[in-house]
């Protein structure tokens, strides 16, 4: 089972988002996602987390919170996603060997070229404060079933 990390950093109502463009190869290839990636040994979803935040974009984060847990579900693979928000940083932006980091207003997200289901954690992400517990099943890349803390959503 495959463990990762997905922050967005939300200041002055725009996300710094990451337009995945130069990886061969990459399931995300051409989509919009927040920073992060795959959990090395013996990482906390934390240290992951600030660690990828810091490799993909230069920035340490200063002011972080633990939002949800995104459990993705699909013929060929099962991962889970620890997800956070954050609003504060020190350093400079760098350029990502991934893609292109923008910051983007969030009303232009749901524009964007984004994978259905986060689509769903976002509204959530906008919606609730309380930490979330979502599962999102795949067949390709058509989102086919979604719950939220156990309960089914309709989509």
């Amino acid at each position: 089972m495959l463990q990762t990390t997905l922050c967005y950093m939300n200041i002055g109502g725009k996300t710094l988002m990451l337009h995945r463009i130069k990886k061969k190869d990459d399931v995300n290839h051409d989509k919009w996602i927040g920073i992060g990636g795959k959990f090395e040994h013996g990482e906390s979803p934390e240290e992951c987390m600030l660690r990828e935040f810091q490799e993909e974009t230069g920035l340490a984060l200063t002011r972080w919170k633990y939002r949800g847990i995104v459990t993705f579900v699909s013929d060929a693979w099962c991962e889970y996603m620890h997800l956070f928000t954050a609003d504060a940083y020190e350093g400079e932006l760098c350029e990502c060997e991934e893609g292109t980091l923008e910051w983007v207003e969030w009303e232009r997200i749901f524009d964007l070229p984004i994978w259905e289901g986060d689509k769903v954690f976002l509204r959530l992400l906008q919606e609730r404060d309380a930490f979330f517990s979502l599962k999102l099943v795949y067949d390709g890349e058509r989102l086919v079933r979604a719950a939220l803390d156990g309960e089914e959503l309709s989509i």
